[in-house]
């Protein structure tokens, strides 16, 4: 058992915040960061983009969340003065915060933690640090209110990268070019983990997208990682982080109706680790039907199955007509 005191808790873990140009958001979550009180502070920002109006300033007002840091802790900075885009920057800036420290909390500017948020990573990044099962440790949860287990958290092979924590020795193997895995190796893989064709397929088209640099994402090479490892990832029972960033000007989450669009938060006083190392399936493929439209896809395959038979029926009826015919006509 472990335990968290919502209110004066502080965190013991190093904590990374990257930010860029949304300084709105940014001092919202770098308020719940000020509350923690990590002595030990990385903030990584990304520079503007010269061809975007106004983005200079925004990106100034993002930055002057340093002005705000009025509690004795170590700070590192890395600001950059040109842009690097989503994927480069990120990634980049948890190469560097890895190679400073042993294990740590990641969080983005759009990714709103609760106050217990900080504790539930230190405990759980104490507890699994020599045990290379477990790879990633997220803090939301997009299961729309079930609960899997009596524990605060159960376990899972997605990587979910709204305020989350891991360890350098997970850091250390991360791939952005994912350069020693092919289509044929994630087919492969994926029909280990899901019974589902849709998902196996979905998972290998994003693959292939992200290898040919479709997807400007850092975060999917991180999952792909931790599923060609067999890793294990946590995922609590009550949702802890909530991602506030959704809208037009997002990278990826620009769908303000997404049912995982600011999704509420909630605080534990008590953590009750399970006592099975098991990935729930049926939670993850929850996960992934809505992430992939699972069933609208299946509801066109089905349609379109129709149609072939329709067509097929359609076919041979009017080739018996033809027969019919001729042979009525010969006789």
């Amino acid at each position: 058992m472990g335990k968290t005191d919502k209110i004066s808790y502080q965190a013991k873990s190093a904590v990374l915040f990257i930010v860029f140009n949304r300084p709105d958001r940014t001092h919202k979550v770098f308020d719940q960061i000020r509350k923690a009180r990590p002595s030990r502070l990385y903030i990584a920002a990304d520079g503007p983009r010269f061809d975007q109006e106004g983005e200079e300033q925004l990106c100034r007002k993002t930055r002057s969340i340093l002005d705000k840091i009025d509690w004795d802790c170590k700070i590192h900075t890395l600001l950059r003065d040109k842009n690097l885009g989503c994927k480069k920057a990120v990634s980049s800036a948890i190469t560097w915060f890895f190679s400073q420290e042993e294990e740590g909390i990641i969080l983005e500017d759009d990714c709103l933690p609760s106050d217990s948020f900080f504790g539930f990573c230190d405990i759980l990044l104490e507890k699994y640090r020599n045990d290379n099962r477990v790879r990633h440790i997220s803090g939301c949860n997009f299961q729309q209110g079930q609960k899997w287990g009596n524990s605060t958290y159960y376990f899972s092979n997605i990587s979910h990268v709204w305020g989350w924590a891991t360890w350098k020795r997970v850091w250390n193997e991360y791939d952005l070019a994912l350069s020693g895995y092919s289509r044929h190796d994630v087919k492969r893989q994926f029909s280990n983990i899901y019974n589902d064709q849709m998902i196996i397929d979905s998972w290998a088209e994003i693959f292939s997208q992200v290898k040919a640099g479709q997807i400007n994402s850092w975060a999917y090479p991180l999952g792909f990682m931790n599923y060609f490892n067999n890793g294990l990832c946590i995922i609590p029972n009550d949702n802890l982080v909530s991602n506030i960033g959704f809208g037009e000007n997002a990278t990826h989450t620009q769908n303000q109706d997404s049912l995982n669009a600011n999704i509420p938060l909630h605080e534990i006083t008590e953590i009750k680790h399970p006592t099975s190392f098991v990935p729930e399936k049926q939670a993850d493929e929850f996960s992934l039907s809505y992430e992939f439209n699972i069933a609208e896809k299946k509801r066109k395959q089905q349609l379109l199955r129709r149609r072939i038979k329709k067509w097929f029926k359609s076919f041979f009826i009017d080739h018996q007509m033809v027969h019919e015919t001729s042979s009525s006509v010969s006789s």
